[in-house]
């Protein structure tokens, strides 16, 4: 899966950039934008690295093309639920209601002919206690923060021994589970604005603390 990220900010009073290892800025407020191409014919399994007013379908994903499709998971049916681009809105059951909250992972399939580009707009998440519960077994998660790094070295996700992590990629998944006190066969990493399946042995939270001036 080919993907180009690009967060940059714009911030209230004073400039500063957000990259994607979350390098120093001089603001407090920031909005920005991320790049995510979608391949032709292919799925992605993204995540909304930015947060908006609603976070619903149209908001989050307004200029895909029609027919695009989007996979919703449901952690407690295990069940995935299918939304379809129209002109101006989505259709399938609930889609009026669904949320793509940051800290949410989700699939896109693209069904044209040509790679389109994703692009999400809005505020970076920030604070002391940005939280993602995740329950035991299969959850489709992201960062709520908009870094790039691996998934508890960098990223802090509290994994437990015989966790699994499923990145998805052009060839399928690549599957890596957390030992007694390192991962196998390697640390899974994810970008900006990237999902992944975690697999828990027990219900937990993701907490970060977060700011653009840290």
């Amino acid at each position: 899966m080919r993907t180009k990220t690009l967060l940059v900010t714009a911030v209230l009073g004073a400039a500063g950039v957000v990259g994607a290892m979350a390098q120093t800025v001089y603001s407090v407020n920031a909005v920005g934008f991320v790049n995510k191409t979608v391949p032709a014919g292919q799925f992605a399994l993204l995540a909304n690295p930015l947060k908006l007013e609603t976070n619903s379908l149209i908001a989050v994903l307004p200029d895909v093309p029609a027919n695009t499709k989007v996979y919703v998971f449901d952690p407690a049916t295990q069940l995935f639920s299918i939304f379809t681009k129209r002109t101006s809105s989505f259709t399938g059951t609930g889609s009026d209601t669904v949320r793509l909250n940051p800290g949410m992972g989700f699939f896109v399939q693209n069904v044209g002919t040509a790679d389109f580009t994703v692009t999400f707009v809005g505020e970076v998440v920030q604070g002391d206690t940005i939280k993602t519960d995740f329950p035991a077994g299969f959850s489709l998660i992201a960062s709520q923060v908009p870094q790039a790094g691996k998934l508890e070295t960098d990223l802090k996700l509290p994994a437990k021994q015989n966790d699994k992590a499923y990145i998805y990629g052009a060839t399928g998944y690549t599957i890596l589970t957390r030992r007694a006190s390192s991962w196998t066969p390697s640390e899974p990493q994810v970008g900006v604005g990237e999902g992944f399946f975690f697999q828990a042995v027990a219900a937990g939270s993701w907490t970060r603390s977060f700011s653009v001036n840290q």
